[in-house]
């Protein structure tokens, strides 16, 4: 052990909570999931653990993420930095009635389409931005959608695709939503690399997520304008 190694168990409240940011963002997950089990028996509740230091830790690397500092690699350590202390956090979170959760999203690749590691980073930055997130796969077609809004009612549902093959799948899916009347209730997301703003305007999506953090910021306005 170094000489100025920081034990965790010796700093205050708020220390903690700051070195704890500091440990998720450098993907750190022993000490984040030591961090969670300390503020737990020091008497914090959950939702304040999760929304104090471990939301707000992935809100500063969605932030570095967007303006190019963060790349992929290493988000996606610092996503498994934070799922470490929500593995401790969601059981207790189910258990309470009143759970810090801002709403369901439901996210899958869409028929076609196998690659799935654009969509797993966006539900781990949705789940660091303080959603439940139901991940159904991939290669989706509309039937698995339907089945997931009727079991999970979601309050936003995303759809990703890597090929531009498959882009076009996703418009069909819209079609088959607004067919059945569930676009005026449910904000749909399309994201992945070969689309775009004007893709996502043409099969009438309801938001374009440019990359993973820009998508948990919309889907936060989304919820907030639902709200």
């Amino acid at each position: 052990m170094s000489d100025d190694e920081i034990i965790l168990r010796e700093l205050s409240d708020d220390d903690l909570v700051e070195q704890m940011k500091d440990d998720l963002y450098d993907g750190m997950a022993d000490e984040v999931l030591e961090g969670t089990k300390i503020l737990l028996e020091r008497g914090w509740d959950a939702n304040q653990v999760l929304s104090d230091a471990l939301v707000e830790g992935m809100r500063i690397v969605g932030v570095d993420f967007r303006d190019g500092i963060l790349f992929v690699p290493e988000v996606l350590q610092c996503a498994h930095a934070m799922k470490g202390g929500m593995g401790i956090l969601r059981p207790i979170l189910s258990a309470t009635e009143n759970s810090a959760k801002i709403g369901k999203y439901v996210i899958g690749t869409v028929k076609g389409d196998i690659h799935d590691i654009g969509k797993n980073l966006v539900g781990m930055m949705l789940e660091g931005a303080g959603f439940e997130v139901i991940d159904i796969g991939i290669n989706n077609p509309v039937e698995n959608y339907l089945a997931a809004i009727d079991e999970h009612e979601p309050t936003v549902l995303g759809m990703s695709a890597l090929l531009t093959t498959t882009m076009p799948y996703m418009g069909v899916v819209i079609e088959e939503f607004d067919k059945r009347g569930i676009l005026k209730e449910l904000p749909i997301m399309v994201g992945g690399a070969p689309l775009n703003q004007e893709f996502a305007d043409a099969i009438n999506a309801t938001a374009y997520g440019r990359d993973a953090a820009r998508s948990a910021e919309l889907a936060k306005a989304l919820v907030g304008r639902n709200h």
